[in-house]
Parts: structure tokens; C-alpha cells; sequence
């Protein structure tokens, strides 16, 4: 912070259960990663290389240790994933996730179908490698409906094999899983959930500032997200403190809500 403002809500400090940002790579050089770590690295907790970037962006050794540096834990898209399992090449991924010196990977079934016995296995398999492991649920396909015992019951899975954190699908777009076409939340599903799955166990990917801002209000400065865009880092975080009109008074003792506006 560059100055003490008093009533901003206090956030957790890396590394962290709680209030993570979860940014989305989708093919950087070198030099915008290191003006990302440059601009606001101490706000970054996991970097995502999007989907399957990673296969095809160069110096990503060197990619990686700057995000690594900076205190960020790097992993590639659940795409890949599943691009190395259609392919019958899991060893072939880990050897992959090994060779980039990755800290983490995603299990995902949002393209292919798995089942979820399997899935399980795959995530238990990683962990019992030392791979500290995402799961997402949800499927990346407009107009596939999951209800919501059975996000419970995948999530729930998920964690007892070994999942650090269970994501909630949404795409880049932000227009599937916990959101419906036209990017508005599913909020009885929302609600559904988390009466059953802890929230800090959760990353919810919101790429829309619409969505950050639901999430917020709904959680509290520290919740988790994901799918952030490097661009959006810093104005998520001012989201987060109440430093922007969407949350202004948020965090704000009720003496001093007496100034809002009359909408």
C-alpha cells in the first residue's frame, strides 16, 4: 500500500489459503511476464499457462522460473492435460510437468469424457508423485447442465484424492459451469455448493469483472479466484480492498454509509 487508509479490509499474505489470485497466461514472452511480475508479481499466487500455450511458447523454462520467483505457483491448463490422456500419454505428462519444473497440475474432464473413478485416479496418482494438484469441475460445453448434488459430490471426491483446490469451471469466457450464456451466475447452484464444500477449498474462475464483483460481495475480500487476466490483477485487487465503485462500500463501517448515493 502506498498510504494507511483506515476501514480497508485486511487480506491474507502469500502463501496463502485464501484470497487467491489465480492468473491466466495465454502465451506471454519473457518480457511482459517480467513486467507482470515487475507490476503487481506480489499479487499473483498461481499462474496458469492457458490451455495449451505452453506447448508452443518459447523460453518457457525461462518463463517459469520468473513467475516462480516472484512467488507464483505455475502449472499448465487442464486442456493439456487431457490433450497428453486422449493421447494415452499420462507418464508422458508427467514427464512434461517434471522437465518445466511445474509446481502444480490440473485434472480436468472438460473436453473429454472421463469417468470420474478415473479422474480420481489421476489426481491421486499426481499427488502421490509430490504434485501439488488443481481440479476443475464442470464441463467446458454450453448447454451441458450438472446438477448440483453432483458438482457436490465431484467436488467432494475430488478433495479426498487429493485435490489442493477444487476449481468451478467458467472458462476465459466466463459464459459456462457456474455461469449461464450471458455471464450471469447460477446462484442457487453457488449456494448449493458451498453449503457442502468449504470455501476456501474453491477457486472460482471469474473472468468477467461482473463476476469478481458477485463473488466479493458475496465472500469478502479474500476469496478464491481464478482466470484472472494479467491486465486485471490490480483492478481485482482494488475490488477486493473496496478501492473501486463496484465495492466502494463494502467494507465501510455503517456510520460512514450514510454518504452513499441514493441510486
Amino acid at each position: 500500500m502506498n498510504f494507511e487508509l483506515p476501514h480497508l479490509p485486511e487480506r491474507t499474505t502469500k502463501p496463502r489459503e485464501s484470497g487467491i489470485n489465480m492468473v491466466m497466461d495465454k502465451g506471454y514472452s519473457l518480457r511482459q511476464a517480467e513486467n507482470l511480475v515487475d507490476t503487481c508479481g506480489e499479487l499473483i499466487d498461481v499462474l496458469k499457462l492457458g490451455f495449451g500455450t505452453s506447448m508452443i511458447t518459447k523460453n518457457l523454462k525461462e518463463k517459469v522460473k520468473i513467475y516462480q520467483a516472484a512467488g507464483a505457483k505455475v502449472y499448465v491448463g487442464g486442456t493439456l492435460f487431457e490433450a497428453f490422456l486422449i493421447r494415452g500419454k499420462f507418464d508422458d505428462y508427467c514427464r512434461y510437468v517434471d522437465k518445466f519444473g511445474l509446481d502444480m497440475a490440473e485434472v480436468s474432464d472438460g473436453s473429454i469424457i472421463l469417468p470420474h473413478d478415473r479422474k480420481c485416479h489421476y489426481i491421486s496418482e499426481l499427488a502421490r508423485r509430490g504434485v501439488t494438484v488443481l481440479s476443475e469441475v464442470g464441463s467446458k460445453e454450453e448447454g451441458i447442465l450438472i446438477s448440483p448434488s453432483k458438482w457436490i459430490r465431484m467436488m467432494q471426491n475430488e478433495l479426498e484424492a487429493g485435490s489442493w483446490k477444487v476449481i468451478a469451471e467458467a472458462r476465459e469466457s466466463g459464459t459456462v459451469g457456474i455461469f449461464r450464456p450471458n455471464g450471469s451466475v447460477h446462484t442457487s447452484l453457488v449456494n448449493k455448493i458451498i453449503a457442502k464444500v468449504p470455501k476456501e477449498k474453491i477457486i472460482w474462475e471469474t473472468p468477467q469483472k461482473r463476476q469478481q464483483v458477485w463473488f466479493v460481495e458475496l465472500f469478502g475480500a479474500n476469496v478464491n479466484l481464478g482466470n484472472i487476466a494479467p491486465e486485471s490483477v490490480i483492478p481485482l485487487e482494488t475490488l477486493r480492498l473496496g478501492l473501486r465503485g463496484d465495492t466502494f462500500f463494502n467494507f465501510l463501517p455503517e456510520n460512514l454509509k450514510k454518504y452513499k448515493l441514493q441510486e
